[in-house]
């Protein structure tokens, strides 16, 4: 039998603190979240390890490391309303969930926010919403939000996230061609907006009109 809370313990020590990640709410959600749950059985005994894993669909669950780096810069205080671009796995769904007030989550793939949505409310999670749609429009009725985070790799920032946040707000996404990115975070501004890069990253593609096209 697998011991799942000492390895989520040694995932977030070897992969998470060991890479610099400070922000203490952000390690004890990653302590707590048991990530095994978000992948097939049969994968159960790969979930802690320091890559990402198929969850169907051609999707992926990121490496956890990427899930930390990705919520860090988000700063998260515990108030926040965010939106979450790619629900996949649910994973990230769940650790936004435990540091924010409010998740909002976009799939554009409805097994997976079918599996997802019932998933997290199993686990406890009510103070997220999950809907099947274009993530690339954003969710206009519930904007403006305090951070977006985009978990798939865009060729550019769509704008209607970009005129989804708050001045203030903080958004987080992969821009490249479709075999790399670099991680990219958005800082919202009176006069428009701040860009910084975090590095490199590789995710699947971000379909949508905003985003790269399906197929």
């Amino acid at each position: 039998m697998i011991d799942f809370p000492r390895a989520r313990l040694k995932m977030v020590e070897e992969q998470i603190i060991t890479r610099g990640i400070k922000d203490p709410r952000l390690i004890a959600a990653m302590k707590k979240v048991p990530r095994h749950l978000f992948v097939e059985e049969a994968l159960h005994g790969q979930a802690y390890s320091d890559h990402p894993l198929p969850i169907g669909e051609k999707q992926t669950i990121s490496q956890p490391y990427m899930v930390a780096l990705m919520t860090e810069t988000l700063e998260l205080m515990g108030k926040e309303k965010v939106l979450e671009i790619g629900t996949g796995s649910g994973y990230q769904t769940a650790i936004l969930a435990e540091l924010a007030a409010k998740v909002f989550s976009i799939e554009r793939i409805r097994s997976l926010a079918i599996r997802a949505r019932k998933l997290l409310l199993e686990i406890g999670y009510l103070n997220v919403e999950i809907k099947f749609s274009d993530g690339t429009v954003g969710w206009l009725d519930e904007s403006p939000f305090d951070a977006i985070i985009v978990t798939a790799g865009s060729p550019d920032i769509p704008q209607p996230l970009i005129d989804q946040l708050k001045v203030g707000g903080k958004l987080a996404i992969p821009v490249g061609d479709a075999y790399v990115q670099d991680l990219i975070r958005i800082t919202k501004t009176e006069d428009g907006v701040k860009k910084e890069d975090f590095g490199g990253c590789r995710f699947v593609k971000l379909i949508g009109k905003y985003g790269w096209e399906d197929g």
